[in-house]
């Protein structure tokens, strides 16, 4: 009786000593990759104002791509999300459901913590170098306030941190969705360097943000799911469709 304890107790600080180990694993190697992005920026930005003229901004392609940014961010993706939830209400996909609600909240939380985040780094857009200087002048510059000035609050990628935060728990649950999702919200990534709005080191950090907020929100989910899902349920409900029937409201 007593080696089965032993035997149970081991194995539990075995367990833990894995889980531990490759947090720190995982730890590392996000740094290492947010550490080379960094290295990477300068090269980048470069390569893409080469590959720019002057009025590329006014080109089809400009335009695209300033679309893509604009439809890709926070309000939009909530907006779909909704969309994605009724349809898993209306055909009681449980599972699916909780997956959208997880996906809204991660791309809720990501945004705030990274939008928080770039209110006080004070790094200055690429766009913006040639007026204010490269640079991280946190949340004082040559005596003025840089938080709300948004030619220096870069980094992280707020709309990368929605975009990537709300693809995330597809991923992990989903990866036949997920997968699509994320290739979308990558593009939403790929836009806003190429508008000039971030480097490349903003929207990897914000990835990387957004990826771990994605899984320990889509964690809490499946472990909470039963309450979030019928709040999310009856949120829908309520504001989308009329008690007992499938008809959205007036108006």
């Amino acid at each position: 009786m007593s080696g089965e304890k032993g035997g149970g107790v081991a194995f539990f600080f075995r367990s833990r000593v894995v889980a531990w180990g490759l947090v720190v694993v995982l730890v590392f190697g996000a740094g290492g990759v947010i550490g080379s992005a960094f290295s990477l920026d300068r090269p980048i930005r470069q390569s893409i104002v080469d590959s720019q003229g002057k009025k590329w901004g006014k080109s089809p392609e400009g335009k695209f791509w300033a679309g893509v940014s604009k439809y890709g961010d926070w309000p939009q993706l909530m907006l779909f999300g909704v969309v994605l939830l009724g349809g898993a209400l209306r055909f009681r996909k449980k599972d699916f459901a909780k997956v959208v609600v997880a996906a809204m909240l991660a791309s809720t939380v990501a945004g705030v913590l990274a939008n928080a985040s770039r209110l006080t780094t004070g790094r200055v857009r690429p766009r913006e170098e040639a007026k204010h200087g490269a640079g991280f002048y946190g949340p004082w510059k040559e005596g003025k306030l840089t938080v709300g000035n948004p030619a220096i609050n870069s980094f992280p990628s707020g709309h990368t941190a929605t975009a990537v935060g709300f693809a995330a728990p597809f991923v992990f649950a989903f990866p036949v969705v997920g997968i699509p999702f994320l290739a979308g919200a990558f593009g939403v990534a790929y836009s806003r360097m190429l508008l000039g709005a971030h480097h490349f080191s903003d929207v990897v950090t914000a990835s990387v943000l957004a990826l771990v907020v994605g899984w320990l929100i889509l964690r809490w989910v499946q472990l909470r799911g039963d309450a979030i899902f019928f709040a999310g349920a009856e949120f829908v409900r309520r504001r989308f469709w009329k008690s007992g029937g499938g008809e959205t409201r007036a108006g």
